[in-house]
């Protein structure tokens, strides 16, 4: 019955080495995506302290594709050495990922503060004549999100491009995508997108920082069940060192 136990065991490790590298592969892209969208809002919410999270979870994405390897190789092989140093490293990786999701929860409730301070003076040094980066960070969100002004399109009214323009319109980012020959005229609202751009500015970076939580915690406790099976595997390999091999099924002496 024990003999069974770590048979499984060894199968089910072979297997989660398999997973880990497919994870390694899930976990740096998350961490890639979280460094695109914060070039894209990083006007919005300009803490690059935000970022670490995404550059732990690429770290630990990188590290587990060696875990992979090197659980593979151990467990196949019955190393002593192997399977202890699998061990480590994997609840190294743990950690680290426990980290990750304490940091995004901290990172995610400090979202709103951010964008409050910050989407202000952005709309305050929109120019359309000469775009720099914070005008075209304006126009990409106010077309990506469908939304106008801060609160509502309305709030263009205080800043000192509409003043200057003196035509009564907004940009044209805040057109809808279906309405026909729209010049950003306030006169017709109904070709305006009516949602303000902070509450889906915090609601997108809050959600990027959800996928980063989500996917720390799915492949922890994967990683859990991984630790398991080799603490099995090594504690019977310690015990007793004749017992059946995963792919001979002779015994290891």
């Amino acid at each position: 019955m024990g003999q069974c136990g770590v048979i499984s065991s060894k199968t089910v490790l072979v297997f989660l080495n398999l997973i880990f590298w497919a994870a390694a592969g899930i976990l740096c892209y998350v961490g890639a995506y979280v460094f695109i969208t914060y070039d894209d809002y990083d006007h919005f919410f300009e803490d690059v302290y935000t970022l670490i999270p995404g550059v732990i979870i690429i770290a630990a994405g990188a590290l587990l594709f060696i875990i992979g390897l090197i659980g593979c190789c151990a467990t196949i092989r019955e190393s002593r050495c192997g399977l202890a140093t699998f061990v480590i490293i994997l609840l190294l990786v743990f950690v680290t990922e426990v980290v990750v999701v304490v940091l995004g929860y901290i990172y995610r409730a400090k979202v709103q503060d951010e964008v409050d301070k910050s989407i202000s003076n952005v709309f305050q040094q929109y120019n359309s004549v000469s775009p720099d980066s914070a005008s075209r960070a304006i126009d990409y969100v106010q077309r990506q999100l469908h939304c106008c002004g801060i609160h509502n399109f309305s709030d263009w009214e205080k800043t000192p491009w509409f003043i200057e323009a003196k035509n009564n319109s907004v940009p044209l980012s805040c057109c809808k995508e279906t309405a026909f020959n729209c010049t950003g005229s306030m006169s017709r609202p109904g070709d305006l997108y009516s949602e303000g751009c902070e509450a889906l500015v915090v609601e997108k970076l809050q959600q990027i920082m959800m996928y980063v939580i989500w996917a720390a915690l799915a492949f922890a406790a994967i990683q859990l069940l991984g630790m398991l099976c080799a603490c099995i595997v090594l504690c019977r390999r310690t015990r007793d060192p004749a017992y059946e091999l995963l792919i001979t099924g002779g015994t290891y002496a």
